[in-house]
């Protein structure tokens, strides 16, 4: 089956790397490179005429900003995806472009090879990033995770309610730890008392976050 052709418009100030972009694009027969504009001004006419399939965008354009024109573009054309292709790693550009509507963020020192596959990914509804920038996004997002609430539950305790989500019995948890159900007990009431729970369903619950 063939692939489709997926048309693109280029965003770069710098002569050096329009042509090695467009060399990169023009390469396959799956892309075609439809325009390069130079300047934010020139993007926000040219892209509404063309609505290419993806834009690559530099940010540090030399009369308004990459991430400004994907904010004004993005409305106006829908259909369009944008990636930012840019030498700026700052985790601030990297947010503010995504918040813009920009689908991908990838870096100009990337390898053509992925270049492309980010294209061919944006275009098919993904949204590829240069791995530096995932794992940005990733300790972001880890960082803004709520704290979970710290129970003191031991590493024993936890170990019983492990078990117990996977539905075994009281006898058969006793039997994995090598204790009594009687010490078995005396843990699940410990584990009651700190959750401030009545049973094991709420204790599972509360402990692994369902609510």
């Amino acid at each position: 089956m063939t692939m489709p052709i997926i048309s693109v418009l280029i965003v770069e100030d710098n002569p050096d790397i329009q042509l090695l972009l467009r060399t990169i694009v023009s390469r396959d027969d799956e892309y075609v490179c439809v325009g390069v504009v130079a300047t934010g001004t020139e993007a926000l006419r040219r892209i509404p005429e063309l609505l290419p399939d993806v834009v690559l965008m530099d940010i540090g354009l030399p009369d308004l900003s990459g991430i400004e024109c994907v904010r004004k573009l993005k409305p106006l054309c829908p259909n369009v995806e944008f990636i930012m292709c840019t030498v700026y790693d700052e985790d601030e550009k990297v947010f503010e472009s995504l918040e813009a509507g920009a689908n991908s963020y990838i870096l100009k020192k990337s390898k053509p090879e992925l270049l492309l596959t980010a294209i061919r990914e944006v275009h098919e509804g993904g949204s590829p990033m240069s791995s530096d920038i995932a794992r940005k996004i990733v300790a972001k997002m880890q960082r803004s995770q709520p704290p979970r609430p710290d129970y003191h539950i031991t590493p024993r305790e936890a170990e019983v309610l492990t078990m117990l989500s996977k539905g075994l019995t009281y006898a058969e948890v006793a039997d994995g730890l090598f204790i009594s159900v009687k010490t078995l007990k005396k843990h699940i009431y410990n584990i009651y008392e700190k959750l401030r729970v009545d049973n094991k369903v709420e204790a599972l619950n509360k402990f692994f976050g369902k609510y």
